[in-house]
């Protein structure tokens, strides 16, 4: 095994770095486990500090990491990121020109580079593989590690050709990255990455931040707009559609209600993608309207929400976007609005997609177990952990499960009225005709085809059209429904429904709970009033807003002119304590989270004049006493 080329220890390179006083849990254990020579396979959640885990081994062992990446938008950033903590970082894509392209090349043939970017496409070509072997290689960081997995939810072909780094250079450490995959996913990855003699490091996948909802969808636009309004004014998050229309479509109605929503699909030409972008990573309280086309590797730390306004294909799918929300560790919302249709759409897409039967079978329980999560009654942080094999007793509180009333009962004679129904009427149409039917409703379409003369005409008026809508979709979520492709979207009996129609088995219902709707927390003002005490210990809550908002102000005047996101200067969590600890010095600056070297030298003495300043003022007005010394 390769032994380090110099002395620094991970804790120094952590702060001298990073600003950061200790690891977080695993993170040191991989460190030295990589420093040392071993390859590992991580699994950590989103905003967790996965990156930190082979930027330190790059720092300490002599030679480049390789950072594979399938995020050829995101490369620049991710580069001015780390070249803002003193780290030497480049990266090779199609963004760059000969010239420049060749500068990177010769920086990593001469060992001036701690961190090359490179996309799986680039790094298994010719051209590039000849680059490797003249440079010195410490280390392979193969993010996004679930993408080699055709089980996985974001499946990338072209990293299957990732193998033959195992081959072509043995004794080089490799370390596999993924924020979320089932255990079939964890297999495939490593065994198409050839890891089987890697460490896996596994943490727990809670993010007890993050605040989990489901609605049952009535009116898409005026629910969303309810929750923008009412909870998240003025702040930042991503919403997710299934479709390019429907990205749109939501991105120019919340425009024309005066938020700034900007759109974000692969149908948009590269220009706009990379402006919008931009936009939404350089800037406050922009909203994010978007296909799962974006957020991998989006690193916005202030992202308070996530939003469904589809159901998702996969668990999986659906923890990683929701993941991208409060990286800050401060409170952020996952909230979700499906309906039957949705269900419907995803059953059609599996059915005529182009897999083999293992393959649909595999992404029919995997959806099965997303529609099981809607549905529970139960904690939904209990089953999402629970599914990735997390032991999580429950319950977590902050949930809607947790926080409402779901009621549930006996709907086995309701289930029967609907399953007879779908037969009796010969197994070819969709809910709002089935409902038509069981209300006894005399269409001109339900005369055409008799169906007003059948058993099951008129017997469901107990229950309202939006009432037999929830039954309909409970039963397509237990899988006792499934759509008939070629009735387009009718509805025909599954074998699992047979003990229900015959009385041999009940089915629960559960009623659709009414929305948990809460108020919006001004965080920022909030949380950064809190701390600063007069001698005596009583809280100075008038003065802290003023600095708060100088501070922020300050960040975003550097931001600009350096065309970098603002939490790339410094997080929110830095700048609250600088507002609390109301530092005098350099030295003292040092001793804040989140401020390296490299950022202390470069930007500490603006933020020391302005909390300088700040505090002469208040001595100004200050009744009696030095308090703010």
């Amino acid at each position: 095994m390769q032994e380090p080329a110099n002395v620094q220890s991970p804790h120094h390179v952590l702060k001298t770095y990073f600003g950061y006083n200790s690891f977080r849990l695993c993170q040191e254990e991989i460190v030295n486990h990589l420093i040392s020579g071993g390859d590992a396979f991580v699994l950590m959640p989103t905003g967790s500090g996965k990156s930190i885990c082979y930027q330190i081994p790059s720092l300490i062992r002599d030679g480049t990491c390789i950072v594979i990446s399938p995020l050829i938008a995101l490369m620049q950033d991710q580069v001015d990121a780390v070249r803002e903590l003193g780290i030497k970082a480049g990266f090779l894509n199609s963004s760059l020109n000969g010239n420049e392209a060749y500068a990177v090349e010769k920086m990593a043939i001469n060992n001036e580079l701690d961190l090359l970017y490179v996309a799986p496409e680039r790094l298994v070509t010719d051209g590039f593989l000849r680059l490797l072997n003249e440079t010195k290689v410490c280390l392979f960081a193969i993010d996004e590690a679930h993408c080699v997995s055709q089980w996985g939810h974001d499946f990338r072909p072209e990293y299957l050709q990732l193998d033959i780094l195992a081959d072509m250079f043995p004794g080089v450490p490799r370390i596999a990255l993924t924020a979320t995959a089932d255990a079939i996913t964890r297999r495939d990855v490593i065994d198409k990455l050839k890891l089987g003699n890697a460490k896996h490091f596994i943490s727990s996948f809670d993010r007890p931040n993050i605040n989990y909802r489901v609605e049952v969808k009535n009116n898409e636009k005026t629910q969303l707009l309810e929750f923008l309004r009412s909870e998240h004014p003025d702040e930042s998050g991503i919403i997710y559609c299934m479709t390019r229309r429907k990205t749109e479509e939501i991105a120019n109605f919340l425009t024309a209600m005066n938020l700034n929503a900007l759109p974000y699909h692969a149908g948009l030409d590269k220009e706009t993608r990379l402006r919008n972008q931009k936009q939404f990573l350089q800037s406050d309280g922009t909203i994010m309207v978007a296909t799962i086309a974006f957020g991998m590797g989006i690193n916005k730390p202030d992202i308070r929400f996530v939003a469904h306004l589809n159901l998702p294909k996969t668990l999986e799918g659906y923890y990683q976007e929701t993941g991208r929300a409060g990286r800050d560790g401060e409170s952020a919302d996952a909230w979700m609005i499906y309906s039957l249709a949705d269900v419907i759409i995803l059953r059609q897409m599996i059915q005529s997609s182009q897999g083999d039967d293992q393959f649909k079978n595999i992404q029919h329980r995997k959806m099965e177990a997303m529609l099981g999560y809607c549905e529970t009654t139960k904690c939904r942080r209990q089953v999402l952990l629970n599914y990735f094999g997390e032991d999580f007793a429950g319950p977590c509180g902050t949930c809607d499960t947790c926080q409402g009333k779901v009621e549930t009962f006996d709907g086995t004679l309701l289930a029967q009225k609907a399953l007879s129904c779908v037969y009796r009427t010969g197994q070819m149409f969709g809910a709002n005709y089935l409902i038509d039917v069981l209300t006894g409703k005399e269409t001109e379409r339900i005369r055409s085809f008799r169906h007003n003369k059948v058993s099951t005409f008129g017997i469901g008026k107990e229950l309202s059209g939006i009432e037999w809508k929830s039954v309909f979709r409970q039963l397509a979520a237990a899988g006792l429904l499934h759509v008939d492709m070629e009735s387009k979207g009718g509805f025909r009996l599954s074998s699992r429904c047979r003990p229900v129609l015959r009385g041999e088995q009940n089915f629960e219902l559960r009623k659709d709970p009414a929305p948990v709707r809460k108020k919006a927390k001004r965080r920022d003002r909030a949380s950064a009033q809190d701390s600063i005490k007069q001698e005596d210990g009583a809280t100075l809550k008038q003065y802290r807003p003023d600095l708060w908002e100088r501070l922020r102000s300050l960040r975003l005047e550097l931001a600009r002119k350096l065309s970098l996101p603002a939490y790339v200067i410094f997080h929110d969590r830095t700048l609250k304590e600088l507002a609390d600890v109301l530092p005098d010095s350099l030295e003292e600056m040092a001793n804040i989270t989140g401020i390296g070297q490299k950022k202390l030298d470069a930007y500490g003495q603006q933020f020391l004049e302005v909390i300088k300043k700040y505090k002469e003022e208040k001595r100004g007005i200050a009744v009696e006493g030095d308090f703010l010394k």
